[in-house]
């Protein structure tokens, strides 16, 4: 069965190591990357676990990162390699938006956390709105995160709120729709207009809360992602596997969805 992984990191190879140094520092432990956050690194791990195509998800931490990620993602681009464009949500949005869809990026990843913005601010749903109409997918960083502090700033309940919102366009809520917050997952967000990842990862909520969203939620929206490196590939291709979930319902999971989205 085909596997593309829609949530990987990778750094360009003079920033790598000093990238991994500084996010390891940020997971105060709790993550340890499996591969080295290059691109040699990543089609490696690959190969080990069996994926065909992963997506690579740049995170723009300051208004200058967002024309050298969609520059350096023009550059490492290929039938294994599609990357979503990494945009600071500073002024420029609008004009940062159009360069993306201009060089063909799929989307956009955003990350509350590191980028400091609520996931439901009134300021940020024009960007969204935008963006979407523009034909790109949403990928948002959901829930809890080393660096963040509580309330942290992606809730399930934000996407919630966000989706009455906007006015149609793909968006994609990682880790299940919120990272250790998938009780509110379920009592907030399942069977909603949006799309679920499937990063950092089965190990965390486990069979019995995955299936349940899954019934819950439906196979259709649900993608198969690691958050590479920072789980392990392996060990989440193989409790999906384990899990007793159909063969049909796995095929989305793992490609058809993916390959839906990013046509």
């Amino acid at each position: 069965m085909k596997i593309i992984d829609f949530h990987t990191h990778i750094f360009p190879d003079m920033l790598a190591e000093r990238a991994m140094e500084t996010l390891k520092k940020n997971a105060k432990g709790e993550y340890v990357p499996v591969h080295d956050f290059t691109l040699k690194g990543l089609i490696g791990a690959m190969d080990g676990f069996g994926i065909d195509v992963s997506v690579v998800m740049p995170v723009a931490t300051k208004p200058s990162h967002s024309q050298k990620n969609l520059e350096w993602g023009q550059a490492i681009a290929s039938d294994r390699v599609v990357p979503f464009a990494g945009l600071f949500p500073d002024e420029n949005w609008r004009q940062n938006v159009d360069e993306a869809v201009r060089l063909g990026y799929k989307g956009i990843k955003l990350h509350p956390e590191y980028q400091n913005f609520v996931v439901d601010d009134p300021k940020m749903l024009p960007l969204y709105d935008y963006a979407l109409n523009k034909g790109l997918i949403l990928l948002f960083h959901a829930g809890y995160d080393p660096i963040g502090k509580e309330p942290f700033k992606s809730r399930p309940k934000m996407f919630k709120h966000i989706l009455k919102e906007l006015r149609g366009g793909t968006v994609i809520a990682a880790h299940l729709g919120g990272q250790q917050q998938w009780q509110e997952v379920e009592d907030e967000l399942v069977g909603e207009d949006i799309f679920f990842d499937t990063s950092m990862g089965t190990e965390y909520y486990g069979r019995e809360r995955f299936m349940s969203i899954l019934s819950a939620h439906g196979d259709d929206k649900i993608l198969f992602g690691t958050d590479s490196p920072w789980s392990d590939a392996g060990k989440e291709i193989v409790n999906l596997n384990s899990w007793g979930i159909p063969e049909d319902s796995l095929e989305k999971i793992f490609c058809l969805n993916a390959e839906r989205l990013l046509k």
